[in-house]
């Protein structure tokens, strides 16, 4: 190789274009309309290639769902929300009586700053908000420092919460494994899984992470299936229909149900 190309590929071909790296995107705002009529208002971080900019429909459905269902889904239960983004249906559990809720995401500074900051300016929460804290979380890992903010972590959660996470289909085994974990062994405790195919064509996949919770001695059962008034990416291609319903279920321990 000549001293010339040797030069090039040294300043040339392992060097970025001028454009590559974009400045950060500043965060946004937006808000959901509780069903008492009361807004609350959400920061969403400027971009995140985990989607956490965007509030999801499936978070807007579960949200409105926990309202529906308050005494049996949130008024003194302990919660634990996966892949919560701005930490929506988390908050909500909280304003309805929750009496506590570990609100998690990835752990990215900047992901979890947003939920502390989220936590920290909403103003329905009852104050001081000490039901309410934030943690770093990755799918599949240990739940020790989880389940430590419960009173007997032994126990597990009463409610978990888990807004649009199927379409990450390698993540499905990681996200049934911490439902195994943390879901309370109680025949009250139940998993929400709230989710839009946003990818129609691939429906069948998101609905592969049931066959794992059922593998795993969990029963699935449909509990809400809701049209929402937009879609969430109108440039995509697929059914519009399917692309703006989300549909729930909810997981509970399949043993329990059955000595009932």
């Amino acid at each position: 190789m000549s001293s010339d190309e040797d030069e090039y590929i040294n300043n040339a071909l392992f060097q970025e274009p001028n454009d590559y790296f974009q400045p950060a995107k500043p965060p946004t705002h937006t808000s959901y309309t509780l069903l008492s009529g009361q807004t609350l208002h959400l920061r969403l971080v400027g971009h995140n290639p985990l989607w956490a900019h965007h509030l999801w429909n499936g978070s807007r459905a579960l949200s409105t769902y926990l309202q529906q269902h308050a005494p049996l889904l949130a008024t003194g239960k302990t919660i634990l929300e996966l892949g919560a983004g701005a930490g929506l249906p988390s908050l909500v559990g909280a304003i309805l009586g929750a009496r506590k809720v570990v609100v998690t995401d990835y752990p990215d500074a900047e992901l979890i700053d947003n939920l502390l900051q989220n936590i920290a300016t909403c103003a329905l929460l009852p104050q001081p908000a000490t039901a309410v804290v934030a943690e770093g979380y990755r799918w599949g890992a240990s739940t020790r420092h989880i389940l430590a903010h419960l009173p007997s972590p032994e126990q597990g959660f009463d409610i978990l919460l888990l807004a649009d996470l199927l379409f990450n289909h390698r993540c499905h085994d990681g996200i049934v494994s911490t439902i195994v974990q943390t879901l309370a062994r109680s025949s009250e405790a139940r998993a929400l899984v709230f989710f839009t195919p946003y990818r129609p064509w691939l429906l069948e996949k998101d609905m592969a992470f049931f066959d794992l919770c059922r593998e795993k001695g969990l029963e699935v059962g449909k509990v809400v299936e809701q049209v929402m008034e937009k879609v969430m990416f109108e440039k995509d291609r697929g059914d519009e229909l399917l692309r703006r319903t989300v549909f729930g279920y909810e997981v509970r321990w399949k043993d329990l149900i059955e000595t009932q």
